[in-house]
């Protein structure tokens, strides 16, 4: 046996969490008749209107071609539209319709609902310092991008 321990690895803490609190989260989207993915464009919308794909993309840990397919479906339901951008008739940009931020509205006090079980016991200061880790972890992996693995590893966790 190995002293690697998967139950204290960051990358299944997180996993793990994520997804926790996604499956119950999803009981709650379903009722609104959207998924978790339609969701996150929701939050992002609501969080920047008017994003191009590929940064809503980014946003949402989406890629492109399955956030197309739900940009579609979404589209269909009346919740977003999109738009072709000023100068450049290439640019395309995503829109949250009127009942796109009226369900935005009645989904988001239950998101904050699973994250304040999900902050329980933690203080005021120890979920901000929480945040801020976890946005440097995701910046410090984002960078491997640019980066080679070592000789004999990937790049994946």
């Amino acid at each position: 046996m190995t002293a690697f321990d998967i139950t204290r690895y960051l990358p299944y803490l997180v996993n793990r969490t994520g997804v926790r609190i996604a499956t119950a989260f999803g009981d709650v989207l379903r009722e609104h008749g959207v998924t978790l993915p339609m969701w996150r464009v929701l939050a992002a919308l609501d969080h920047a209107d008017g994003q191009r794909i590929s940064d809503l993309a980014a946003m949402t840990s989406i890629d492109v071609s399955t956030l197309s397919r739900i940009l579609d479906a979404m589209q269909e339901k009346g919740f977003v539209e999109r738009r072709r951008g000023g100068g450049d008739a290439r640019v395309v940009t995503v829109h949250e319709t009127a009942a796109g931020l009226a369900l935005t509205r009645r989904i988001i006090p239950s998101a904050r609902h699973y994250e304040d079980v999900a902050l329980r016991g933690f203080s005021a200061e120890e979920a901000a310092a929480l945040k801020a880790m976890l946005e440097r972890v995701y910046r410090n992996v984002a960078a491997l991008e640019d980066q080679t693995a070592p000789e004999g590893e990937t790049k994946a966790a």
